[in-house]
């Protein structure tokens, strides 16, 4: 039997088939595991399953041993893990692509709409029980029907959101490296971009593009700067997509009419500049967190693992 480590808490049922086949060894705790810790827990493993907060890099790696096949992330993005450093030492790394795209998208819509019509706002307001009385110009919003929404990345999770927005009577412009295919652009109506079209067009302008060196920063001062004072930025992709100081400070100015964030450049800190703000809506990283989905996640990590320790394909495989 080989040694699979499970860097964190995980649905059981993806660990219950790890534990069928191999010995397990799981951090169990609530809290993160700490960085000493995890060096310590990788030790002779032969299959990692990570979570996000983990970071795997060469450290960890020369720490687990030279037995080590796999590194299988639970979550689609795995900017937490050193590709190339685990290609150079043969081990394989695989994600869960696919499973949470249409809970990730539900929290993309809900941002829209929550940053548009002022609901955290108003929501803040009766937990305050601050005075209020309705009004013709009471926290007026702005409506989504007719509105352009551009979308930044227009992979999987993109077009969920896109199909979402276009429910609401948006329309939809998009960029990325090459066109959709036409039958999905079609399907949408949607309008092919340039990155700097669609910042100085949207209404709404929303990311789902993959975090890498390319993208960190891909939202900036210039950027904010060249998007509409009524506009909103939604992220749900990746914290450090935007620079957040830049962010906060268009905020203040009014550069741009507000922020919907479910994932935060230096998370889970949070830029105090954004806590101060009214027209910030600011959830705790909630894109996959549905029992569903979450399952599903932890299901898929453990066919990765399992398929590479028996010698096998994983259906999930990525690469620098």
């Amino acid at each position: 039997m080989a040694k699979v480590v499970v860097t964190g808490k995980i649905p059981a049922g993806g660990l219950a088939r790890l534990k069928a086949e191999h010995d397990v060894l799981a951090w169990e705790s609530d809290e993160a595991i700490s960085r000493t810790e995890l060096l310590q827990m990788v030790s002779g493993a032969d299959a990692i399953v990570s979570l996000l907060t983990e970071k795997i890099d060469g450290e960890l790696l020369t720490a687990s041993g030279p037995q080590l096949k796999s590194v299988s992330n639970v979550a689609v993005g795995y900017n937490n893990i050193d590709v190339p450093a685990c290609e150079e030492r043969g081990v394989l790394v695989t994600n869960t692509p696919g499973v949470l795209t249409e809970a990730t998208a539900d929290i993309a819509m809900a941002l829209i709409l929550m940053s548009t019509r002022r609901l955290g706002e108003g929501e803040r307001v009766i937990r305050a029980q601050d005075p209020w009385q309705w009004g013709m110009f009471y926290m007026l919003g702005m409506g989504l029907q007719g509105r352009q929404l551009g979308i930044v990345g227009m992979g999987q999770i993109g077009i969920a959101t896109a199909r979402r927005a276009k429910a609401f009577g948006m329309n939809i412009a998009y960029t990325r490296r090459s066109p959709l295919e036409v039958d999905v652009a079609k399907d949408l109506d949607a309008k092919f971009m340039s990155m700097d079209e669609l910042i100085e067009s949207s209404d709404v302008l929303s990311l789902h593009c993959p975090y890498s060196p390319a993208t960190h920063h891909l939202i900036s001062e210039n950027q904010l700067a060249r998007m509409k004072p009524t506009a909103y930025l939604i992220n749900t992709a990746r914290g450090p997509i935007v620079d957040e100081q830049a962010l906060v400070d268009a905020l203040k100015a009014g550069q741009i009419a507000g922020v919907g964030l479910d994932v935060f450049e230096h998370e889970p800190k949070v830029n105090p500049g954004l806590l101060e703000l009214d027209n910030a809506v600011l959830i705790p990283h909630l894109g996959s967190a549905t029992v569903e989905t979450r399952a599903a996640m932890a299901d898929i990590a453990a066919t990765n693992a399992l398929a590479i320790l028996a010698g096998k394909t994983a259906p999930n495989l990525v690469t620098s």
